[in-house]
C-alpha cells in the first residue's frame, strides 16, 4: 500500500461478526485498509458510492496475473486463504477484452428465456421440498437451512449444468470447502483438486452423454477449433457457476426465512398482499447480501477514492455488505429490514462488467420458494433462540450456520 494508513482492521477468516467487523471497518472511511487472512494488504470499500465508482471502470482488474505484481513475482504461496478465489481461469479473474471473452461463453446459460424456462421445475422441486417438510413430527424442530434452502438451489444449479446423480453429493462437499476459509492450506488444496477432479469428471459424462445443459453446450465451444476457449476455462466457467450460483442462493434463502421470522408484521403484510413479495426479496438482498466481501481486485495504476491514495498494484476487497449499508443512501434506517423503503439499490449481485449473470435465476428461485414456504407453513418460528444459530465459515458468504424451526 502506497497511503500511510495506521491501524487497519484484521479481517477474521472465520467471519463470526461479520457486520460488526464491517462496521468497524468503515468507521475508518469508505475506503480504508484492512489485513487479509495471510497477512495481505487491502482497501477496503464499504462505501457505496466508492464502490460503484471502483467497479464500474477500466482502472480495476480482476486478474492477479496481470495485475497484482506480488501474485505475479511469486510472492503469494499456496498457503494463502484466498488462493483458490484468485487463481481459476474464469470470467471472474479476467479483465477488460479477455472478461469480454469468457462472458460470451457464460452468458447464454442465463438469458431470460433459459430462466424463464426453469420456473416450473424450481416449483415441482420447491413443492417436493416442502411435502417432505410436512412429514416432520408436530412440534419437532428442523434445519430449514438444510432441508429447504440448501437442496433447491443444489438441485436447480445441477439440472442447469446436467450434473449426474454420482457427482452431487461430492461436489456439494467440495462448494462448502471453498467457502470455508478457515481450511488448513492442505485442507483448502486438497479440496480445490479434488473439486477439479470431479468437474473434468463431469466434463468427460456430459461428452459420452450430451444433453441440453450448460456443461453440454460449454464442451461444444471447447471442441470447435473455430472458438477461442480451452477445455481449463470450460473447467474454470463450471467452477464459478456451481460455487458463485449455488451457495449464494442458499444464503439468500436462508436471510429471507430468517429476516421474516424476526419481523412477523411484514410476513403478514407479505402474506395478505399488502407487501410484495418482490420487495421483500430486495430488501433481503440489500440488508444481507449472500457475498458479504468479494475478493479480489487490482489497481490497474495510480488513483484516488474517496481522498484515499491506492497505489497500481494495490490490492482491493469490494465489500457490497457494507456499500449495501451506507448511511448516506438509506439514511439513519440502514441498519433495519424495512421492505417498504423507497430506495431499493444495492449491490448484491456487484456492479459494472462483472455484476453476476445468474441474478434473475436467484432472483426467480427466492420469489418462488420464499412465498411458497410460508403460505404453507404461515405460523413457522426458531425452534431456538435467534443467537445460537452461528454462521457459515469464513468472512465471504453470509449465512446461518444452521436455521432450526418449528413447522405450524
Amino acid at each position: 500500500m502506497t497511503n500511510n494508513h495506521t491501524d487497519p482492521v484484521v479481517i477474521n477468516p472465520e467471519g463470526p461478526d461479520i457486520h460488526g467487523e464491517i462496521a468497524r471497518i468503515r468507521e475508518r472511511g469508505p475506503v480504508s485498509g484492512v489485513v487479509l487472512p495471510g497477512g495481505v494488504l487491502a482497501w477496503s470499500v464499504t462505501g457505496a458510492d466508492e464502490l460503484k465508482e471502483i467497479l464500474s471502470g477500466s482502472t480495476v482488474s480482476k486478474d492477479p496475473h496481470q495485475h497484482w505484481p506480488a501474485f505475479r513475482n511469486g510472492e503469494i504461496g499456496k498457503d494463502f486463504p484466498l488462493l483458490n478465489w484468485v487463481n481459476t481461469r474464469s470470467t471472474f479473474t479476467a479483465y477488460g477484452p479477455e472478461h469480454r471473452r469468457l462472458r460470451s461463453f457464460l452468458a447464454p446459460a442465463f438469458t431470460n428465456r433459459r430462466t424463464a424456462a426453469l420456473e416450473p421445475r424450481i416449483q415441482a422441486i420447491t413443492r417436493d421440498l416442502l411435502n417432505s417438510l410436512e412429514a416432520t413430527p408436530e412440534n419437532a424442530p428442523v434445519d430449514i437451512r438444510e432441508h429447504f434452502a440448501y437442496p433447491l438451489p443444489l438441485r436447480v444449479i445441477n439440472e442447469l449444468m446436467g450434473v449426474p446423480d454420482h457427482l452431487i453429493k461430492p461436489l456439494r462437499q467440495c462448494v462448502d470447502g471453498i467457502f470455508d476459509i478457515a481450511l488448513s492450506e492442505a485442507e483448502a488444496v486438497a479440496n480445490y483438486e479434488r473439486m477439479g477432479g470431479l468437474l473434468q469428471d463431469l466434463v468427460a459424462y456430459r461428452r459420452e452423454n450430451p444433453a441440453d445443459d450448460m456443461t453440454s453446450t460449454l464442451i461444444s465451444h471447447a471442441d470447435d477449433p473455430a472458438k477461442d476457449f480451452s477445455v481449463e476455462e470450460l473447467v474454470g466457467t463450471l467452477y464459478l457457476t456451481i460455487n458463485a450460483g449455488h451457495e449464494t442462493t442458499v444464503d439468500l434463502i436462508d436471510q429471507a426465512i430468517y429476516l421474516l421470522l424476526t419481523a412477523p408484521h411484514h410476513r403478514t403484510a407479505a402474506l395478505d398482499g399488502s407487501l410484495s413479495w418482490s420487495d421483500v426479496i430486495e430488501e433481503v438482498l440489500r440488508l444481507q447480501p449472500s457475498i458479504a466481501h468479494i475478493p479480489l481486485r487490482y489497481a490497474v495504476q495510480d488513483l484516488t477514492v474517496a481522498g484515499v491514495a491506492i497505489g497500481e498494484g494495490d490490492v482491493i476487497l469490494a465489500c457490497p455488505a457494507g456499500a449495501n449499508r451506507d448511511h448516506r443512501l438509506y439514511g439513519d434506517s440502514a441498519h433495519e429490514f424495512d421492505p417498504k423503503r423507497t430506495a431499493k439499490d444495492h449491490m448484491a449481485f456487484g456492479y459494472g462488467a462483472h455484476r453476476c449473470p445468474g441474478a434473475p435465476l436467484a432472483r426467480l428461485e427466492a420469489q418462488v420458494a420464499i412465498p411458497a414456504l410460508f403460505q404453507r407453513f404461515p405460523q413457522m418460528r426458531f425452534a431456538v433462540s435467534p443467537d445460537e444459530l452461528g454462521t457459515v465459515p469464513g468472512f465471504i458468504a453470509n449465512g446461518h450456520a444452521r436455521l432450526p424451526v418449528i413447522l405450524e
